[in-house]
């Protein structure tokens, strides 16, 4: 047999007979595909259907649109999530850009540090901020008198959910940022100081052309988080309503679900917006890649590094005094009338209430999306990239990975509702138990952990997979023996994302618990409703610290994880 005759098909032949590999693989990729079908996008086509039907399903046609679009107070909700979310573009992404620049282009200690402190708001719920902003600048706050200072009478309504969101998106535009940043080639810059450019013109000429993508990539995610985020208006906003919240009032409240699916469409159409502004960003990002391109080298610079020392300092103060009063609260008997510490919120929050059950659920949640996400991405992302047959269905996996960052948590719980709650639906057992948190979980966070897997497996040869059909080994085998140990990093780097997202989700979350299923978050947003800031705070506090916690745990289990499945890394390095 000559050995051309033993070479697999090129991909995309087609084959008069599937061995019982190719046969395995086909199967999982459209079990995959089908995943990504019933869970994304029959949600999204449930909440489409609704909207134009009424309670009894009659077909109505266009009635909530033309209803809702009659009533002032519920287009004010339009306009102000507009408008916030773009006041936060506005101060979020500079402070965020100044932040990634001083640990890019300076020589300042302790960048390391600045960096984790700057990450921090990323562990946290998003109710946690408001819960001490309001502490800081309420009726009752420390600060409240220079509130005066900024022509400002309460925190209450849009500057306390402005400040609230700028503090939650900040780490969201930072990472971005640091990565657009941290592609600059060095070249210009030495040849820009040859011709004695200033300093000042190689900034605008060189630094903000060359990261141009990055800053609107970065935009576009502040502002689809703030827009469609739920727990920092509710918490803080008083009377001034959001669409995100107008979701949450016009379904839980008034049990009115077909505006309800209005208000759904509406907080669908600037996230789609953004997310394709973001993906031609991001195709136009990676034409901008050079393989001759020389990493940028900061040089000392005393009175430019102390600057930007202290603007990270001054920073990180800002972001750890959020935390820092949060659990400063959970401390305080009563505020602010007895300020005397105590552990009785802790107490009352994990053994003399239910509350013990609300954490326990939380961290069951994060450790079954870590477990079933990453396994279903990475290996989702695996069939895409490394097996044959099938065409179509690989594409149609990147598109409905990627459209669920265009979707909203808020949308995507009403979806469910809409869905899985349907009497005819042979789904319908799945609602409101723990899998559906999980799957919700998974959905929601689809997109980055896609990414990340797709990454990690495009720099491994396809020349493995094509040895390994030479060899008659099944893919599978190349899949835990070879793929799987070289991307061990992205996985556990995406189950670690799975498990921190999910004990701080909130959005995505809202509408599908039941009283056996109550997760922290919920709790959380609960106990602050009925007026108990204590316990929420505790509860709060206890969600970052668990993360913490995690986060270092696995920093140390996969040191000595990777040193065995990483050998040869090093062994190359000789």
């Amino acid at each position: 047999m000559s050995t051309a005759a033993s070479l697999p098909a090129p991909r995309g032949t087609p084959s008069l007979r599937l061995s019982r590999d190719d046969l395995i693989a086909r199967g999982v990729l459209l079990a995959v595909v089908a995943f990504l079908v019933v869970f994304l996008l029959a949600p999204m086509v449930a909440i489409f259907l609704r909207a134009v039907q009424d309670n009894n399903g009659n077909f109505i046609g266009f009635v909530h649109f033309a209803t809702y679009l009659k009533t002032p107070a519920l287009l004010s909700a339009i306009w102000n999530s507009v408008w916030v979310a773009a006041t936060v573009v506005l101060i979020s992404l500079p402070m965020a850009f100044i932040f990634a620049y001083a640990l890019t282009r300076s020589c300042a200690p302790l960048k390391g540090t600045f960096r984790l402190i700057a990450l921090i708001p990323l562990l946290a719920p998003s109710l946690l901020s408001a819960i001490a902003f309001i502490q800081w600048f309420g009726n009752q706050g420390v600060l409240k008198p220079l509130l005066g200072w900024f022509g400002l009478s309460t925190i209450y309504g849009a500057p306390g959910v402005i400040i609230s969101e700028v503090y939650n998106t900040f780490p969201h535009a930072l990472m971005i940022l640091l990565t657009a940043l941290s592609l600059a080639d060095g070249r210009l810059y030495e040849a820009a100081d040859s011709l004695g450019t200033s300093t000042l013109r190689k900034f605008f000429t060189i630094t903000l052309p060359s990261c141009k993508y990055g800053l609107i990539s970065a935009g576009t995610v502040v502002f689809t988080y703030v827009i469609s985020d739920f727990g920092a208006p509710k918490v803080i906003g008083g009377n001034f309503n959001v669409l995100a919240v107008d979701v949450y009032q016009q379904v839980v409240g008034q049990q009115n679900f077909g505006r309800g699916a209005v208000v759904g469409l509406l907080l669908l159409i600037p996230s789609i917006f953004s997310f394709v502004i973001d993906s031609r960003v991001r195709r136009k990002l990676r034409a901008q890649l050079s393989a001759r391109s020389v990493p940028y080298a900061p040089k000392a610079h005393r009175t430019f590094d102390a600057l930007m020392t202290a603007y990270c300092v001054l920073v990180c103060v800002l972001l750890l005094s959020v935390v820092g009063m949060a659990l400063w609260t959970s401390f305080i008997k009563l505020w602010p009338y007895d300020l005397s510490l105590t552990l009785h919120h802790y107490k009352f929050a994990l053994i003399e209430s239910d509350l013990a059950s609300a954490y326990t659920n939380s961290v069951k949640l994060g450790a079954y999306a870590a477990v079933f996400g990453s396994l279903t991405v990475f290996i989702g992302a695996y069939l895409m990239e490394k097996t044959r047959g099938l065409e179509l269905a690989r594409p149609l996996i990147h598109l409905l990975a990627m459209l669920s960052m265009a979707v909203p948590g808020l949308v995507l719980g009403l979806g469910y509702i809409m869905f899985f709650n349907h009497p005819d639906n042979p789904l319908n057992f799945l609602y409101a138990t723990m899998p559906i948190l999980v799957l919700s979980v998974i959905i929601h966070y689809y997109t980055s952990s896609h990414l990340t897997a797709v990454t990690a497996l495009k720099q491994i040869d396809n020349e493995f997979e094509a040895v390994s059909a030479s060899l008659k080994v099944p893919f599978y085998k190349t899949f835990f023996r070879v793929t799987l140990p070289v991307c061990l990093p992205a996985v556990l780097d995406i189950a670690r994302y799975f498990f921190v997202v999910s004990l701080a989700s909130l959005s995505g979350v809202v509408f599908l618990y039941s009283p056996d299923t109550v997760l922290a978050s919920v709790a959380i947003m609960n106990l602050d409703g009925a007026g108990e800031i204590g316990p929420a705070a505790a509860l709060a506090s206890l969600i970052v610290l668990t993360s913490v916690a995690v986060c270092l745990l696995y920093s140390l289990a996969t040191r000595v994880l990777l040193l065995k499945t990483q050998a040869w890394r090093s062994a190359g390095r000789r």
